[in-house]
């Protein structure tokens, strides 16, 4: 991890609350790979142009904690694509309370295929 800034396109921006902490204050792992996985499938279904689902979560990489208060940010970019499924590479970074410099605090790559309504795999569109 030795990039200066955030890789790809603002995609979601929350702030975590106490309320999602773990037994030692810090934000729970589980809510950070939830807002991960919620704005992968955002860039994922403009690409898909429709429904997609997740199907698998690769190299997930937890680089420093989320802490109460901080502003979460989550940049997306496709890094691959196949018949029916779209990769996305997945970067959450934070800005600290008094601190305006992002730290990246974990990536991972997401997963997704292209679905119909039915829930049955359909091929990506053109893009």
């Amino acid at each position: 991890m030795s990039q200066t800034g955030p890789a790809g396109k603002l995609t979601l921006q929350t702030v975590p609350f106490p309320a999602d902490t773990n037994s030692g204050g810090d934000i729970f792992g589980g809510w950070v790979l939830s807002q991960m996985d919620v704005a992968a499938g955002i860039a994922a279904a403009e690409r898909a142009q429709g429904r997609v689902a997740t199907v698998a979560i690769e190299a997930m990489r937890f680089h420093a904690p989320v802490l109460v208060g901080d502003l979460f940010t989550v940049y997306t970019h496709i890094s691959r694509t196949g018949n029916t499924s779209v990769t996305i590479h997945v970067e959450a970074w934070v800005r600290r309370h008094r601190d305006s410099t992002p730290t990246m605090v974990t990536e991972g790559d997401f997963t997704f295929v292209a679905i119909e309504e039915s829930g049955v795999k359909r091929k990506l569109p053109p893009g």
